[in-house]
């Protein structure tokens, strides 16, 4: 790691913001002066930890006027990206110091052939939820989870499903029975959607959430299915939200994930929640467009599903249509990561093989 700061190359978003920069050379410093691996965890820990100052930063962009997130979610990504350069470079030293250190002190023969152990990393699911999950903290999003046991009243009727839509008969949704809740009360979430309703019903706008999590139905195992999987959902109501908020936000997200190169295009399609609705596709990033057999040869990927949300979903929480509007989206995740990584089979994810889960 090189020991001066004259040394290193700066963003000129973080050198233009005072807090930005300060945070900055405070963090070099503390950086420079570890000593050992805990000491630098430990560092790593007090500015992109959960409660740490970076993350502070980006998790305050709720909180400013709309006009200037995207640029303080600028510096937040750019701050956090930067500290991890520093973190891995000052990591590497590290490690190099203590091999040269066992080297001096220690006898061994350095002829006998080296053991591979291999190093176990985060699940490629979980690498992408927290993907997705920068892409909309930058955007000035908070993250709000919910129980995965849920309410029929949270999954199904605030989000205004009929009564007798085809989700909720027993071959799509688990139903959990104990003695004395009704069968059919409580269920294992499909979606991460009822965090939409029990948020609304608690806070007033303007909200800007996306809820991460598990989801069950009651699928057979395959190629592109299975009875649990992971999704993110997200919401945004305020007054004057539009299409073109929705739009606008998709695209950029689809190109953050995807590349900046990707296409962007929106279906007319239904869901019960969201009126109008739309699915949404990028352009294939293998054929770039021409088709192929991943995109069965149409030049689209589909990747999300997404709307304004229905004003029958205001009255379930008290909220005036005729004074806000929203809009809401969920993808899964899984479907994500194998559109990004080119994975062909679902299950790949849940089988515990170390040939997938050393590739990825």
């Amino acid at each position: 790691m090189v020991e001066s700061l004259e040394d290193r190359v700066i963003p000129e978003e973080i050198r233009e913001d005072a807090e930005a920069r300060e945070l900055a050379l405070q963090a070099w410093e503390d950086i420079r002066r570890a000593a050992n691996e805990a000491e630098l965890e430990a560092i790593r820990v007090a500015y992109l930890g959960k409660k740490g100052k970076v993350t502070e930063i980006l998790q305050r962009l709720k909180s400013l006027p709309a006009q200037e997130r995207p640029q303080a979610g600028k510096v937040g990504n750019s701050l956090k990206k930067l500290l991890e350069e520093w973190l891995g470079e000052k990591r590497t030293s590290l490690e190099r110091v203590l091999t040269e250190k066992t080297l001096r002190e220690e006898l061994f023969d350095i002829s006998l052939p080296g053991r591979y152990l291999p190093r176990g990393r985060r699940h490629l699911i979980s690498r992408t939820m927290e993907e997705i999950e920068d892409v909309f903290l930058g955007l000035g999003y908070e993250i709000v989870e919910g129980p995965e046991a849920e309410l029929d009243y949270y999954n199904f009727q605030a989000l205004n499903f009929p009564e007798d839509h085809p989700s909720k008969s027993m071959q799509d949704t688990f139903f959990i029975h104990r003695e004395g809740i009704p069968l059919g009360e409580v269920i294992l979430r499909t979606h991460t959607s009822p965090v939409q309703v029990r948020v609304m019903e608690s806070r007033k706008p303007p909200l800007f959430v996306i809820s991460p999590g598990k989801c069950y139905r009651s699928d057979v195992p395959d190629a592109t299915h299975s009875p649990m999987f992971h999704q993110v959902e997200g919401f945004a109501v305020d007054q004057g939200i539009t299409f073109g908020d929705l739009k606008g936000t998709l695209e950029y997200f689809a190109r953050a994930i995807f590349g900046e190169e990707r296409q962007v295009r929106f279906r007319p399609h239904f869901f019960p929640f969201t009126e109008p609705s739309a699915e949404v596709d990028v352009s294939c990033f293998i054929c770039e467009g021409e088709g192929c057999r991943i995109c069965k040869y149409t030049g689209w990927l589909e990747i999300l599903g997404s709307g304004m949300i229905d004003p029958q979903v205001f009255s379930y929480v008290g909220y005036d249509p005729e004074r806000y509007s929203g809009f809401a989206f969920g993808m899964g995740v899984e479907r994500i990561a194998m559109l990004k990584h080119g994975i062909p089979d679902l299950r790949f994810n849940f089988e515990n093989d170390l040939r997938f889960l050393t590739q990825f």
